[in-house]
């Protein structure tokens, strides 16, 4: 069953953006993972949670791809560097069909 991770991100700096922008497409495809969102331009439409500066989907084939993508030493190198200037909330779910 296909699974998605879903982020939302507050960006605190962005020293680390180029670096880290510019080499997870590479890592997110190693692993079969296909952005469906990147940016994604947030705009609150219901809640009190803060509205986001950037949020990301990203497609796997199964839970187990997208588990493997994200415990992986690739994506955990780009995630230290992403939290130094930023913070992160992030879920995986199961796609409908």
């Amino acid at each position: 069953m296909t699974a998605l991770v879903i982020g939302q991100m507050m960006i605190h700096s962005r020293d680390w953006m180029e670096e880290y922008f510019s080499s997870i497409p590479q890592v997110v495809a190693a692993h079969d993972g296909t952005f469906k969102v990147r940016g994604g331009n947030p705009q609150l439409m219901e809640g009190d949670n803060p509205v986001p500066d950037a949020a990301f989907i990203i497609e796997f084939p199964d839970r187990k791809k997208a588990e493997d993508f994200w415990n992986s030493k690739e994506f955990q190198t780009l995630a230290a560097l992403r939290r130094s200037g930023s913070t992160l909330n992030a879920i995986i779910v199961d796609a409908l069909g």
